[in-house]
């Protein structure tokens, strides 16, 4: 038996590496001339740095990034404080918190000033164990009451996060997961985490060099053009390259986005609408004391990162920025930065980073057309975070597909002997 896994973003690559670790013979092929996808990392001539394409945060509750870190060998490539300390920061107003959960799942944090939300009291909080309970396709606005103190300094930053898409719009049993698998179960595991020193050495590199130790073939540049569907299998590979046949317990993993998918495979739904995200990297070391990480309010930054040789920037859903000048959008990222951190001066050379189709849109309509990893066709099998994790589009959904689609790959041997007559 053998495994192709088409796609060497972080779907593909744990899937991949789920696959070699039980000694499966895998063959990864990647279009582009580096693993990763959108977790990616490269030098960047203008700063003269290693830059990563984004600002992506995990959490310590995150148990597939856990047991992915720990196949590939790369435990200690995550940073972060011991305690879950959010700082924020309103720049209309000034005023600056921040949010202490304690560790352990009673949340008798909510009890107590200087650990919650200014302005905001215990009984408020009950807006997220409405949150965890389950809302079939509803929206968050028609759960929650979208507005006051709570919903404007922590509900609507931290949705937005996770979900990429305006949170009154989003699916609110995506945002009940990430609530359920994080701050429900306390500050041990919300712990923020960053990859360190950079996205690729973190997630991607010990992946490939893992999988190179097991005896896969990794093939990068690497197109898959078509599928030579009979009946219920796939039986070829048409790459650019030449066609690659399949033997009869042979599988495919299909870890590509969602429009390539369905290129390749007639009749699959999927989602098909989606958000952008924006990054600005500016080369300017932070200031001292500066927090690993800060939450803007009323600005047009959302998160602000600092790094040994940086101060990095997220906006999600930023569709709405795509096409400002450059030159604007840096004046105006740094004029939050600045402010944020009381530096003077005019903008340091700064990268500006547009991920246009960087997640999709996490709406109840678009929650509706993730597919599941098995297909139709018996030795086919889908990852990716768009697929049906039941999380939004994040390395640990990214992760989790690998994982479903490895299992169903492996198994299909034994469905096929099952499904001989005796």
């Amino acid at each position: 038996m053998r495994v192709h896994v088409i796609g060497a973003g972080l779907a593909g690559l744990s899937a991949a590496v789920a696959l070699a670790a039980r000694g499966i013979p895998v063959e990864l092929s990647e279009a582009a001339a580096q693993a990763g996808g959108r977790c990616r990392s490269y030098h960047d001539a203008r700063l003269g740095m290693v830059i990563d394409n984004g600002n992506h945060l995990v959490l310590s509750g995150n148990a597939a990034v856990g047991r992915y870190l720990r196949a590939i060998g790369a435990e200690d490539r995550l940073t972060g404080p011991a305690r879950p300390d959010f700082a924020f920061l309103d720049l209309r107003s000034g005023e600056d918190w921040t949010l202490r959960p304690n560790a352990g799942p009673l949340p008798w944090w909510v009890l107590h000033p200087g650990r919650r939300v200014p302005g905001t009291q215990p009984r408020d909080y009950l807006a997220l164990a409405a949150l965890t309970r389950r809302h079939p396709g509803q929206r968050i606005g028609e759960v929650l009451a979208c507005r006051g103190p709570l919903w404007e300094r922590l509900l609507q930053p931290f949705l937005l996060a996770a979900l990429n898409t305006e949170p009154e719009e989003g699916a609110a049993d995506l945002a009940g997961a990430v609530i359920r698998e994080t701050l429900a179960r306390g500050g041990g595991a919300s712990l923020p985490r960053i990859a360190h020193p950079s996205l690729a050495a973190a997630f991607v590199d010990p992946a490939l060099a893992r999988l190179r130790q097991a005896g896969a073939t990794i093939r990068l540049g690497r197109r898959l053009r078509g599928l030579d569907l009979d009946g219920e299998r796939v039986v070829a590979l048409a790459f650019a390259d030449g066609t690659v046949p399949l033997a009869p317990e042979d599988a495919l993993v299909l870890a590509v986005p969602p429009w390539v998918a369905q290129d390749l495979l007639p009749g699959l739904t999927a989602p098909d609408t989606f958000r952008a995200i924006l990054n600005g990297h500016f080369r300017l070391a932070p200031p001292p004391g500066a927090p690993r990480m800060l939450g803007l309010i009323g600005g047009t930054a959302e998160w602000v990162f600092a790094f040994p040789d940086r101060l990095s920037v997220t906006v999600s859903a930023a569709d709405s920025l795509l096409d400002m000048e450059t030159e604007t959008l840096t004046a105006r990222l740094w004029r939050d930065v600045a402010t944020a951190h009381h530096l003077p001066g005019p903008p340091p050379p700064c990268r500006i980073v547009k991920e246009k189709r960087a997640t999709f849109a996490a709406t109840p309509a678009q929650e509706a057309r993730r597919p599941p990893a098995r297909t139709r066709w018996r030795n086919l099998f889908l990852a990716g975070d768009w697929t049906a994790t039941g999380l939004p589009a994040t390395i640990e959904g990214a992760l989790r597909s690998g994982e479903t689609a490895a299992a169903l790959a492996q198994a299909l041997p034994q469905r096929a002997r099952e499904a001989v007559p005796a």
